[in-house]
């Protein structure tokens, strides 16, 4: 199964798609809507501090629990997300996912938007810089 697969209208199973990899904070592509992909991803621990200047971020939790910090005009404050529910982080909002228990999430970005954003603190190690992967 391939991100390919939806794009010649073929069914994608997103519970085949998170099984088909193990990398954490390392998004595949499921598909496309106009110029955006949708992406699932697997996540734990803590993400980075980052920006998107010109696009807000959607989050769809399908598995377990995350966590948004958000560093705004007013404050910082911070979203919980439990399994099920969904969050859009505006754009130009400082913003770090983390998930300590572990998830699986399905996000909404323009094609070609980095993980990291426009602006992001130093990358560690465990978040993967880029664009969202194909399903292999």
């Amino acid at each position: 199964m391939t991100s390919e697969s939806a794009r010649r209208g073929e069914p994608v199973s997103l519970a085949a798609a998170l099984a088909s990899f193990t990398d954490l904070w390392s998004p595949r592509i499921v598909t496309a809507v106009n110029d955006y992909d949708v992406r699932v991803a697997k996540v734990e621990g803590e993400h980075v501090w980052h920006v998107h200047d010109h696009t807000d971020e959607f989050f769809l939790v399908l598995e377990g629990e995350l966590t948004i910090a958000l560093r705004e005009s007013a404050g910082e404050r911070t979203v919980v997300l439990p399994k099920g529910s969904v969050y859009t982080v505006p754009r130009g909002t400082e913003h770090k996912p983390s998930a300590p228990g572990g998830a699986a999430i399905l996000l909404f970005e323009p094609t070609g938007t980095l993980t990291v954003g426009d602006r992001h603190d130093e990358v560690p190690a465990h978040v993967d810089t880029t664009t969202g992967h194909d399903l292999d």
